[in-house]
């Protein structure tokens, strides 16, 4: 379409193509967005054509800002399903207007997806179930199974910490083995072993929403500790690579080295800290 357009335009000269093929949601992650607005400044551009406000951006507050920018800049940005072009005088308060409906029709987008998330993990058709952690992989056919070597790494990691190692001291430990981490490095991250420590796959289950996006600028992903989004939990998915009392001995173990308690006041930290023999 645009290129067909470009053909007619015999005094306007073909500069780039910008393509991002991540959500919207987030400025952060366009590397093609950003691209394009860097050109834009080092005065590379003249205009700028996109399929729709939805396209070029989801949150208004960065589209206008953004548009604004371009406009200082002299950048004419057109939006083809619109038919609209910031060089009018018009066109920010349409665009404004315009881009508060694509954020709220997006934001309608994501519920009904969530919506539909959520009914696929009540019946237990989620795929989401079947994601595979360090120890497991996926068969042909979806299924999450025991990766024999891994499995006695992680294995190896919940003995050592009933044994009375620190995190630090398996950390310590696995490096020693030259064995590599689940991203394949050489040096293993405390918290990695803090929460393959925690992780129910290992007996077998599976439990979805542990975190959960708040859809800011950053798309931020926090901790759901307080239960505050609906979780779900599929029991027995598939074969355990730990022991529910093992599992369950460690998680009494955490909560025993843990310097958080929970009384009438509240939570607040200990006097002392748990000191392990192997630091």
């Amino acid at each position: 379409m645009f290129v067909q357009l470009l053909s007619r335009r015999l005094d306007w000269r073909f500069v780039d193509i910008y393509l991002d093929f991540k959500s919207g949601e987030s400025k952060n992650n366009h590397l093609g967005f950003k691209r394009m607005i860097e050109d834009a400044r080092n005065k590379k551009l003249d205009i700028i054509m996109t399929k729709s406000i939805s396209r070029f951006g989801r949150n208004t507050l960065d589209t206008i800002q953004t548009l604004r920018e371009l406009k200082d800049l002299d950048v004419t940005v057109i939006f083809d399903q619109e038919h609209l072009d910031t060089s009018k005088e018009d066109s920010e308060m349409i665009l404004t207007t315009l881009a508060a409906f694509a954020e709220e029709e997006n934001k309608n987008r994501r519920d009904n997806q969530n919506w539909a998330i959520k009914k696929r993990l009540k019946d237990g058709t989620s795929e989401i179930y079947s994601r595979a952690c360090f120890g497991y992989t996926k068969s042909d056919i979806g299924e999450l199974t025991i990766d024999r070597k891994q499995a006695e790494i992680v294995q190896n990691i919940f003995t050592m910490y009933l044994s009375g190692m620190s995190i630090l001291g398996i950390v310590k430990e696995l490096e020693r083995q030259g064995i590599k981490s689940p991203t394949g490095k050489d040096k293993w991250c405390k918290r990695t072993i803090d929460t393959m420590l925690s992780n129910e796959k290992y007996i077998g289950n599976a439990l979805v929403f542990k975190t959960y996006s708040i859809y800011t600028p950053k798309h931020e992903r926090v901790q759901n500790n307080d239960h505050s989004h609906e979780q779900f939990l599929l029991n027995d998915d598939h074969l355990p690579i730990i022991s529910k009392e093992v599992f369950d001995a460690v998680q009494e173990e955490k909560a025993r080295r843990s310097n958080i308690v929970t009384d009438e006041s509240g939570k607040h930290r200990k006097d002392t800290r748990y000191s392990s023999k192997d630091k």
